[in-house]
């Protein structure tokens, strides 16, 4: 039978709802992202608690299920001394002729826009045991980065 001759609630025909992807590697996070984790999960825990529509529900469960696990696998990164870059420092770059200043973190924590970059992305990796005064090469990229500043991130 086509597609066009079934009703609108037939789900046959819908794309099927995967788990959300768990990145790989080691789940280490800063106490800011531990702390954003624990929220997170305890928020749709108390949604789950509520009555829900079917729909609602199962994409409640389905995100619940995610922060469920990444709770459970979190790994509070060692406390940085603030002398090499590493998760929970901030760092300050040049790059192109431009400063720059980004926080190293965890999956879950990183947001670009606002300066926190994952210790997995590719410019985190590139970093990760760096010391001010140091350039370090980052593929694709054709001058090196040079570190400016590090520091002990503040919690925040």
């Amino acid at each position: 039978m086509s597609v066009a001759f079934r009703r609108e609630s037939d789900e046959e025909h819908l794309e099927p709802k995967f788990a959300l992807p768990i990145p790989p590697g080691p789940n280490l996070v800063t106490p800011r992202g531990f702390a954003m984790i624990q929220e997170r999960h305890d928020a749709l825990e108390a949604r789950l608690a509520t009555e829900l529509p079917e729909d609602e529900r199962k994409s409640v469960l389905r995100e619940a299920q995610y922060w469920r696990s990444r709770l459970t696998s979190a790994q509070l990164a060692p406390a940085p001394a603030g002398d090499q870059v590493a998760i929970g420092t901030r760092v300050t770059i040049e790059r192109d002729g431009r400063e720059q200043t980004l926080d190293i973190v965890g999956h879950d924590e990183s947001d670009p826009g606002a300066g926190r970059i994952s210790f997995a992305s590719p410019l985190g990796r590139a970093l990760l045991g760096a010391e001010a005064g140091d350039d370090v090469e980052l593929a694709g990229s054709g001058d090196p980065i040079a570190i400016v500043s590090i520091e002990a991130a503040s919690e925040g």
